[in-house]
């Protein structure tokens, strides 16, 4: 087992970010639209409903996201890489993850205020 392997180690250490960080955000969620903290797009922003809906949604995507990331650093600990395999395809990982989890949580938004403007 190489726990240098920048396949395990990159996802494990995003995925414990995201763990931590969607934990904050589910036990101390921005409570007013704001530019600094809480999940901000134009979706989740356009109303205080939206905002309300989208923060805690949010905070259980970044949650299942990082537990998700950390379980597959596992494979940094059965398949042996270079470097720059590693660093690749963690980072592929990584970002392939997190454009889905946005698109994710910004589907759910529309379905959850279609109606609305």
């Amino acid at each position: 087992m190489d726990f240098e392997n920048l396949l395990f180690v990159i996802p494990l250490l995003c995925g414990a970010v995201f763990l931590l960080a969607g934990l904050i955000l589910h036990r101390f969620p921005p409570k007013n639209i704001n530019a600094l903290y809480g999940y901000r797009t134009p979706a989740s922003m356009k109303s205080q409903e939206r905002w309300d809906f989208a923060q805690q949604f949010s905070a259980r995507q970044l949650i299942n996201f990082g537990l998700a990331l950390m379980a597959a650093s596992c494979l940094g600990l059965i398949i042996e890489t270079t470097t720059t395999t590693g660093l690749v395809f963690g980072l592929g990982i990584m970002i392939v993850g997190v454009v889905l989890m946005i698109l994710r949580i910004e589907k759910e938004i529309k379905k959850r205020f279609e109606s609305q403007p």
